[in-house]
């Protein structure tokens, strides 16, 4: 005999399924057995002949059921093995204290009654159908012999039809029940087994969706419409016969895709060919009926299905249907379970746009940071080197040999620019050499650019840098040295400085940075934090935009005399 047809290696454990159900049919039999004993020690067994053999057959019966139980309750494992002796024992030594008591009126009738509940937890509907027939065959054995080799008198017909029909109702409702039990198993199973799988792209996605969809609610034919609040069609994709199919087409395609009466609720119709159909749809108050065709009739023309189960689709991103045809025997569970199919293609749809909505604010972040480094650094030190050249230009004749000198200061700043252009387009390829894995000196690269803003602008730096011997992020340490190189070019350029004293160093898990000149300030006066230069758009955008985009904050007090930033920026 098969085993079940859910047994897996998991079944090896001593709390798993078929260990409980042995745990329970061995301790059902002994109580069975004692209290079977006990009656018979109370009111002893017709004929009275076979009293004492009865009695010592139930004491043995009582010593074997405990043996049994104590051998289950101590395994590590499902016996299974054991199960099929134990099983047949039980129904051989049913007929035999039927025989002993009243034959085919005994009361012991009833045991065969539990041989099928063990049964069925052991080997389900396969289990019921032998076990029903070899106990009808011994009880009508018993009836038989009772009949024609005996000649009973006190044989009564009415009770033995009335009990061999009462067998074969009990084993067929729980044959009903165990295949009934296998399959909301078989599909509970498949809906699991519905694993999260990345996915090129959305064709493969929705491809996926109408295929697990067809194995879990066993449909010949699965069809999903649905539109997105910001594309101009109706997406229109079904699975039939092992091939898939997408189409774009009108909003107006198809619409309203059912009746009416229908549009909130998710239904079902076994039989659409019928002149006035009959539709059972969920409502608030449980299922109820409605006559009337439920599909669009483009829609049933187009797909001429003969069974619909029609099932809603709705999230902030998606509305539509889901459409499984043609599945055979509909019942109210098909909505159940198409209900929790219909839940997980939404939950897998909104996944995918999710996910393609942070790809793309993602890329947009690093278009942004781009933009911003460009800005900091290369157009920064071009325009300056724009302004260089053409002060240069009116020193060749008066003053060559400073000139040259400046010339070669130039040179340096595009060769260092140059640098930094590289190694952000090594940062931005898709490789090894990763902007989180390219190493990035801060200390040395924020000298180096003090000296050089002295040389090309004529500005006293004067670089402070302590406490900075900790491993920073390298997105960081570029984020300083980007918003320290436009902190130096501003005050050479706009503010007119003559001086500017640039500290930097960490404050708890923070890192400081102050930077003053002795410029003219900005066109407004006063101190102003983060909060009220983004309102007022003060102070220079970029700068604000990169401290903000590091998570830090940023203060501003201009005056006159000159200016102070004030920035603070989270290690982490």
């Amino acid at each position: 005999m098969a085993e079940s047809s859910y047994a897996s290696g998991s079944e090896y454990a001593p709390y798993s399924p078929q260990s409980r159900a042995e745990r329970l049919i061995a301790t059902g039999r002994l109580v069975l057995a004692a209290f079977s004993l006990f009656a018979i020690w109370l009111d002893p067994s017709e004929p009275a002949k076979y009293t004492q053999v009865a009695y010592t057959l139930l004491a043995a019966y009582v010593v074997y059921a405990l043996l049994i139980a104590l051998l289950v309750w101590r395994a590590s494992a499902p016996l299974i093995g054991l199960r099929y002796v134990t099983h047949a024992g039980d129904l051989l030594i049913f007929t035999v204290l039927m025989y002993l008591t009243e034959g085919p009126t005994s009361p012991f009738f009833v045991y065969f009654i539990f041989s099928l509940f063990c049964a069925t937890l052991y080997w389900q509907w396969r289990g019921i159908v032998w076990t029903a027939v070899v106990a009808l065959t011994f009880f009508l054995g018993l009836g038989i012999y009772a009949t024609e080799v005996l000649r009973d008198a006190t044989f009564e017909l009415n009770r033995f039809m009335i009990r061999s029909v009462y067998l074969v109702v009990v084993a067929t409702l729980l044959s009903y029940l165990s295949v009934y039990h296998q399959r909301l198993y078989s599909e509970m199973a498949k809906l699991a087994s519905w694993s999260p799988v990345a996915l090129p792209d959305v064709h493969a996605l929705v491809r996926d969706i109408l295929q697990h969809t067809a194995e879990i609610l066993v449909a010949p034919r699965v069809l999903m419409i649905w539109d997105e609040p910001e594309e101009p069609w109706r997406h229109v994709a079904w699975w039939a016969g092992g091939e898939f199919h997408w189409t774009r087409e009108s909003p107006a395609t198809f619409e309203p895709l059912v009746a009416e009466p229908l549009v909130d609720t998710n239904f079902l119709c076994p039989v659409l060919k019928a002149t006035a159909p009959m539709v059972l749809y969920q409502a608030a108050t449980g299922l109820q009926r409605w006559s009337g065709m439920p599909l669009h009739a483009d829609l049933h023309a187009r797909f001429a299905p003969d069974a619909v189960l029609a099932i809603r689709l709705r999230s902030e991103r998606l509305q539509g249907r889901l459409f499984c045809f043609d599945t055979s025997a509909l019942t109210s569970d098909a909505l159940l379970l198409g209900t929790v199919v219909a839940h997980e293609v939404v939950a897998r749809l909104e996944q995918y746009y999710l996910l393609q909505q942070v790809q793309q604010a993602a890329v947009a972040e690093e278009r942004i940071c781009l933009a911003r480094n460009l800005h900091d650094g290369l157009l920064q030190s071009l325009a300056g080197a724009a302004m260089h050249l053409a002060a240069i230009s009116h020193l060749l004749e008066q003053e060559p040999q400073k000139a040259r000198e400046r010339l070669t200061d130039v040179q340096q700043l595009l060769e260092t620019e140059q640098q930094d252009l590289r190694f952000l387009i090594q940062a931005l390829r898709p490789s090894p050499c990763a902007l989180s894995e390219t190493v990035f000196a801060l200390v040395p690269r924020l000298e180096e650019l003090g000296q050089r803003i002295e040389r090309l602008w004529g500005l006293q730096v004067d670089m402070r840098l302590e406490g900075l011997d900790i491993k920073l992020s390298n997105a960081l340490t570029q984020g300083i040295y980007h918003i320290v190189h436009e902190a130096l070019i501003n005050a050479a350029r706009h503010a007119g400085a003559t001086a500017i004293v640039v500290e930097l160093g960490l404050q708890d898990k923070s890192v400081c940075l102050t930077v003053r000149d002795n410029g003219h300030g900005f066109p407004f006066c006063g101190q102003y934090d983060l909060t009220v230069l983004t309102a007022l758009a003060l102070g220079p955008k970029m700068l604000r935009e990169r401290v903000v985009s590091l998570g830090g904050d940023l203060a501003i007090d201009s005056t006159t005399a000159g200016t102070c930033l004030h920035i603070t920026l989270p290690l982490v």
